[in-house]
């Protein structure tokens, strides 16, 4: 009778501990670009980010523009050319070439770090804002839904509309 006794206490201790373990941990979602792209700001630095990519689309548009008029003449002489005309040709279709891919790729990480560069408040005053709803809201645990398929989310879990709200978005 005392084991029996022993082995009931245990285990409503064990429920009662697993029922207030259960009470502290409170997890939410939201879907993270959605609030960026609700920010007025993210139009802003979208613009930015076009015109200063731009740039290099003209350069590049320059440098391929050079490449085809010279393919162009090259192919148009080449059967008439000597070989050393011929083999000097190729090399600077190839340097030109080269440079382009150069260009191309040096362009790619300038627009990526000057896009996380003007992203950077943004990304920083959306977690802000999200890390105020949970704190308010007694949540422990924010999940991004945008990056992760939720397969059971209750709605009133969504801290969407809250976070959308601290911002001041409608």
């Amino acid at each position: 009778m005392k084991k029996l006794f022993k082995v009931a206490l245990v285990a409503g201790f064990m429920m009662l501990t697993a029922g207030f373990a259960k009470a502290q941990s409170k997890i939410g979602y939201l879907d993270f670009n959605q609030v960026i792209d609700a920010m007025p700001e993210t139009k802003t630095v979208s613009t930015q980010l076009q015109a200063y990519s731009k740039t290099f689309m003209d350069q590049m548009q320059n440098m391929q523009n050079e490449l085809q008029t010279k393919g162009a003449a090259y192919e148009k002489s080449q059967a008439t050319m000597t070989d050393a005309a011929r083999t000097a040709a190729q090399t600077e279709l190839n340097d030109i070439n080269k440079r382009l891919q150069d260009f191309n790729q040096t362009a790619t990480q300038k627009v990526e770090q000057k896009r996380n560069e003007l992203g950077k408040p943004l990304f920083d005053k959306a977690k802000l804002a999200v890390n105020a709803v949970a704190k308010e809201k007694g949540y422990t645990y924010v999940i991004d839904s945008g990056s992760t398929n939720l397969l059971v989310s209750p709605a009133g879990d969504d801290l969407l509309a809250a976070v959308k709200l601290k911002l001041g978005i409608k």
